[in-house]
Formats: structure tokens, sequence, C-alpha cells
């Protein structure tokens, strides 16, 4: 009887993708899915989670009050993400406890982005524009993906990192008019952020283990390629507005696809920092314990008044 569920289950679920429907919680689907599908969003909600870190770095120094104040919300935003992403994983069956405790021990990653040090106030303005554009260029397909709890998720994180976004283009576009210092503080930010927000999509399609097995679940609707040149098309032309130098001598436009065509991205750089290698991976981690350490009260208190509650609402209906 097992073995006719599962095949029932199997009919069921090829059914739905090639309808273009939405799997949900309940519904029957392969381990291999589910397994994939819990490792993209922990990886999704650590790198939320990871994120706050380069830009809380700089709330205190933000040059205006009404600069900090964005700031603020953009990182309560992040905060947000990473939990509506742990929610969505739950659905399958996993814990949030769970995976906190796999990225502590180093057995899950987030994006290797933020690994990189936020030396100035420009970084602000290069993060909002180039990382969390590129966030977005992944993410706005995301929203069909396939699986339902992740799609829905995605729906108002897209809308709260399209501001980001516009918060760092509008940083960019301040410094652009300023001072010579501020235009050389502006240009150094896209030198040291460009070709890292280019490794954010993942390695060359040639490369990547993943990509062909979430395409026919229709997890991911685009390879990293793709996305790629999405973003680099999309973001050439702001740069070039901005007035600033893409660091990039073999830049080139191509009039016949209307693309932008790069140099070559070192993976080798790449693969170092998502192996452990980066310029700031202990650290990151490292901030991370600690944090999670110092606030265990916290979330002992918050299952302390939950449980409480549900007492109490047990006894008034008793």
């Amino acid at each position: 009887m097992k073995r006719q569920s599962d095949e029932a289950g199997a009919a069921q679920f090829a059914a739905t993708l090639a309808a273009d429907e939405k799997i949900e919680p309940r519904d029957w689907i392969p381990e291999g899915y589910r397994q994939t599908l819990i490792r993209q969003m922990a990886q999704h909600a650590h790198s939320e989670v990871i994120g706050m870190q380069p830009e809380g770095n700089w709330i205190t120094r933000a040059p205006t009050l009404q600069r900090k104040a964005i700031l603020i919300a953009k990182v309560q935003d992040e905060a947000g993400h990473g939990l509506y992403l742990y929610s969505a994983a739950e659905t399958l069956g996993t814990s949030r406890d769970e995976l906190v405790d796999l990225l502590h021990k180093g057995k899950q990653k987030y994006s290797s982005i933020f690994n990189y040090p936020t030396l100035s106030w420009a970084d602000m303005g290069a993060i909002g524009w180039l990382v969390d554009s590129a966030a977005i260029v992944n993410q706005i397909a995301l929203q069909r993906t396939s699986y339902g709890p992740y799609a829905r998720a995605m729906v108002r994180i897209c809308k709260e990192e399209s501001f980001h976004a516009r918060q760092g283009y509008s940083i960019m576009m301040a410094l652009s008019k300023g001072t010579d210092v501020q235009r050389e503080m502006m240009q150094d930010a896209i030198d040291r952020w460009w070709w890292p927000s280019l490794m954010m999509f993942g390695p060359p399609d040639a490369e990547s283990t993943n990509t062909a097995q979430s395409m026919e679940w229709k997890i991911k609707l685009y390879t990293n390629d793709e996305l790629r040149q999405e973003f680099i098309n999309q973001t050439v032309p702001q740069a070039h507005y901005l007035g600033a130098t893409v660091p990039d001598p073999d830049l080139t436009f191509d009039e016949e696809s209307g693309n932008w065509n790069i140099g070559a991205i070192d993976w080798d750089e790449f693969w170092a920092v998502v192996k452990g290698n980066g310029p700031l991976n202990r650290q990151r981690i490292a901030h991370k314990l600690k944090a999670w350490e110092e606030n265990a009260w916290v979330r002992e208190a918050a299952s302390a008044y939950a449980a409480k509650r549900s007492r109490d609402r047990i006894e008034a209906t008793a």
C-alpha cells in the first residue's frame, strides 16, 4: 500500500508541476525536492540574518538622522525576512532551531557576499544598490517557484527589497553629486562590491551541480547565468548614470543581443569565500554565536510567556 500511495503521490506531484500550480505542505513530495528546498530556503534565511551585520555596523555612524532611521528600518526588514523564510522552511518538517544549529556548526551556508567588510558609508549605498538589486533579480523569479510557502514569502520580501535598492541608489546619487572625495568614495565602493555582487548568482551554469534538477522541479525558473546577465544589463546603465566606472576593462555592449558582456569572474575567489576563507567568514559566525548565546534569555522568556498564554486559554475554556 505504501508503494502505491507513493506512486499516486508522485503522479500528482508531476501533474501539479506540469500545470504550473503550487506544491503545498500537505502534498506528497519527493525527498530530494524536500531536501533541496530546505537547503535553499535555509541558505536564504541565514543570508538575511547574517546580512544584518555589515549594515548594522554603520547605524551609529550614518551621516544624518534621516539616513540613520532608514538604515535601522532596513536592518529590521532583513530580520523579518529571515523569520519569514525560517517559517516557510518549517512547513517541510524541519525546525528553526535545527537550521540555526546547522549554520552555527558550519554545515549550512549563507551568501558569500556578506563575508566582505564595509569600509565606508558608501558601502551602504553599494550594498543597497548592487547586493539588494541582485537579490531582487533572483527573488522576483522565486515568486513563481513551485513551492507555495516559499513563493508567497517572496511577495512581501521583494516589496521590501525594492525599498532597500532605492535606499542604496539614493546614497550613491548623493555621493555622485558631492565633493571629489565623496565621488572617490562612491567609486571605491563600486570597485570593491561589483564582482562579489556578480558572484551572488552562484557558479556558472556549466559548474552548477543543482541547477538542472531545481529547474526540473521548478524550484528555479532561470539559470545562474541568465539571472546574472539580467542583473548586469540592469545595473551597467545605472552606473553610467552615476558617472561611475564599472571595474571591468573587458566590459562591452553587444548591439545584436542587447547584452553587456563582462570579463572573466574570479571563481577561485568565490569558492575560497564559500569554503570559509573570505575576509570575514569567521568573524561573522563568531558574532552570530555570541548574539545567540547572550540572548538566550529572550527566547526562554518568550517561550515561557507563550506557554502561560496557552495554559490561560485552556483554563478559560475548561
